[in-house]
């Protein structure tokens, strides 16, 4: 089975780094995400509710909605956080991608670990900007509000169509299927990965100079 995927190219300031991946990424998982699973028997359950809360973003103009799990949350900053401290510890303005992907277990014979099959794979591509005054950082967090509009309008338009997602397991393989170490809510496993590099002064010069021209309008 081929995953899915998607990839959103976008250009930041340091400090937008984290508000832009968990805006996407929270909203990901809010889609992937079900309450806790109660079974009656092996294939009866009910399944609990999902809350959910706003976040305003402090750099940049933007409002989203993420779950009301504290413990999902500080379990995707602590990726996220990883990925923005080596992403700017780097030598001058650089770039690198974050990838959130969905998979499953399949069992395999009792001496080996199941393998893992993933369904969908969102990344996200960013370039590192250095800006010189206060009236462009104005001008970039309004326009990034406006680019993530439109990308987790793109999510939300993308999760509604029919496509595949693993159906629901027996509770002998819930496992298989879901998170279950999480104690209010029930995301789809997943896995996030990053890697980071640093341009030439060439490229970053190229893109600051994309940003100024875009600004300019």
């Amino acid at each position: 089975m081929n995953a899915r995927t998607q990839v959103f190219e976008l250009s930041v300031e340091g400090r937008q780094i984290e508000e832009v991946v968990e805006s996407i990424f929270h909203t990901l998982l809010l889609h992937r995400t079900i309450g806790k699973f109660h079974f009656k028997q092996e294939s009866s359950y009910s399944i609990g509710t999902v809350g959910i809360v706003d976040v305003d973003c402090d750099f940049i103009d933007f409002t989203y909605v993420r779950t009301a799990s504290d413990e999902l949350d500080r379990k995707l900053k602590g990726h996220v956080s990883l990925f923005r401290d080596t992403l700017r510890s780097q030598d001058g303005p650089g770039s690198g991608q974050i990838s959130l992907e969905f998979y499953q277990k399949k069992k395999t014979r009792w001496l080996f670990s199941p393998e893992c099959i993933p369904w969908e794979v969102w990344t996200i591509k960013l370039d590192i900007l250095t800006l010189s005054n206060e009236s462009e950082r104005q001008l970039l967090r309004e326009k990034l509000g406006e680019v993530l509009a439109e990308k987790l309008m793109y999510v939300a338009e993308a999760m509604n169509r029919h496509e595949y997602v693993p159906k629901m397991p027996n509770q002998s393989e819930l496992d298989l299927v879901f998170d279950t170490t999480i104690a209010d809510v029930q995301p789809y496993l997943y896995r996030i990965s990053h890697q980071t590099t640093t341009p030439p002064p060439s490229v970053s010069n190229t893109m600051r100079k994309f940003l100024k021209d875009t600004l300019a309008f």
